[in-house]
């Protein structure tokens, strides 16, 4: 029998499921340690400026504990806003076998992971990537050759930038005995900072692919098709949908000039629509003012999200980043048999976005709204086969993780 310790801040949605799926292992036993316990009773959201409840399950089927966090100032975007002084007792109480932790960027996280190193072997899961960086070959962005001393002096401090990262990620990753990667860039990021091909383990980032996929009759399809007739979307319509945080990070602003462009040479055919909140919605609501072909939903709770994506033809993820490192909407847009068009900055594009979905080139408007076109042809000829979304998210399955997460534990 594996005890296994989870190390991570806060339940979340797309975590908890297979929680519970690997506590009903017969051979593992499991204890998650919430390390952000703040979150226990605290559910508001700053990005989207609002308390977030979701309606699925997230501390159910599994045995869990919130580890007091004695932080100043409680949150996860900062090293010193996670810190646990009884974690590490906790988890010797509780004996495990093997800890896995998500995440080292928190004090009690990294504590956690230098303590047990060599005691207990440490398994970690993140999803970064090196996508944030300009070129894909680090050493290319010191050449001179056709920049300017400015950019030439940009992509200098770029370089040392990370060169200085990689060092430091090198010493982290050393306290790691194996790492779950979630994806080809996962991958290639753990290789890049030290790890080792034989301490890999794959085990996919994903989401609860039967609860997207339209088993009952086609009861998800109908009730958006009465939904889109309530927003004013006719059947022939064809319509991209944005769903997620309006900030920065995510882009929407390009969609929307992109939507525009086509619309001024298609006959203002095309519906966009925004679904969801955050720092940028008044800027996108005052750009598509007066525009019937732009629509705005607030956010929806978990158990709507499977007609949400059937809402549209295409769901677009314009990521620019940083940190864009997966995208699961994608995989939720897929699962929901709908075609996507994501940008190069997106981790899962490289792994889930080939033919007959789009990659385009981050903050490159010409080549969306080119991409965009391409899909929209294909959908007026019919010619996309959308079993093939189903199929090509099969393998990114909470079974596929869980299996990698038990492949991780045998030795």
């Amino acid at each position: 029998m594996k005890r296994l310790a989870i190390i991570t801040t806060h339940p979340i949605q797309y975590n908890a499921p297979w929680f519970a799926m690997l506590a009903k292992e017969p051979d593992v036993d499991l204890k998650v340690f919430y390390t952000w316990s703040q979150r226990e009773t605290d559910f508001f959201d700053a990005t989207f400026g609002s308390n977030i409840e979701w309606d699925i399950p997230l501390l159910e089927g599994y045995s869990y504990k919130f580890v007091p966090n004695k932080a100043k100032n409680p949150n996860n975007k900062k090293f010193n806003g996670i810190q646990c002084p009884t974690l590490i007792n906790e988890i010797k109480e509780y004996n495990p076998t093997h800890i896995l932790i998500f995440g080292w960027n928190f004090h009690a996280h990294f504590k956690a992971m230098r303590y047990f190193k060599g005691k207990i072997p440490i398994l970690f899961r993140g999803d970064s990537t090196l996508l944030d960086y300009e070129n894909s070959k680090i050493k290319d962005l010191v050449s001179r050759k056709n920049k300017t001393i400015k950019d030439f002096v940009k992509s200098t401090q770029s370089y040392i930038k990370y060169k200085i990262r990689k060092n430091v990620l090198s010493l982290v990753y050393s306290y790691v005995d194996k790492a779950l990667y979630v994806g080809t860039n996962n991958k290639k990021y753990f290789l890049n900072h030290g790890l080792k091909e034989s301490q890999l383990f794959f085990a996919p980032h994903a989401i609860d692919n039967s609860r997207f996929m339209d088993y009952h009759q086609r009861a998800y399809e109908k009730k958006a098709l009465k939904w889109r007739q309530e927003i004013g979307i006719k059947k022939e319509d064809i319509v991209v949908l944005f769903a997620g945080k309006f900030e920065s990070k995510k882009n929407p602003e390009i969609l929307l000039d992109a939507i525009f462009q086509i619309n001024q040479q298609k006959n203002n055919f095309i519906k966009l629509i925004f679904l969801g909140s955050g720092p940028l919605e008044a800027d996108l609501k005052e750009k598509a003012k007066g525009n019937s072909n732009i629509i705005f939903l607030p956010l929806q709770n978990q158990t709507k999200m499977p007609i949400v994506y059937r809402l549209c033809d295409i769901f677009c993820l314009p990521s620019q980043g940083p940190g864009e490192t997966w995208g699961l909407a994608i995989n939720e847009a897929l699962a929901s048999n709908r075609s996507v068009i994501i940008s190069d900055k997106v981790g899962c594009a490289i792994d889930l976005a080939s033919e007959p979905n789009k990659i385009f080139i981050s903050n490159d408007i010409d080549d969306l709204v080119r991409k965009l076109k391409e899909l929209i042809k294909q959908l007026n000829k019919n010619s996309i086969s959308f079993e093939n979304f189903q199929r090509r998210i099969e393998k990114w399955s909470f079974q596929e993780l869980i299996e990698g997460v038990k492949k991780a534990l045998k030795d």
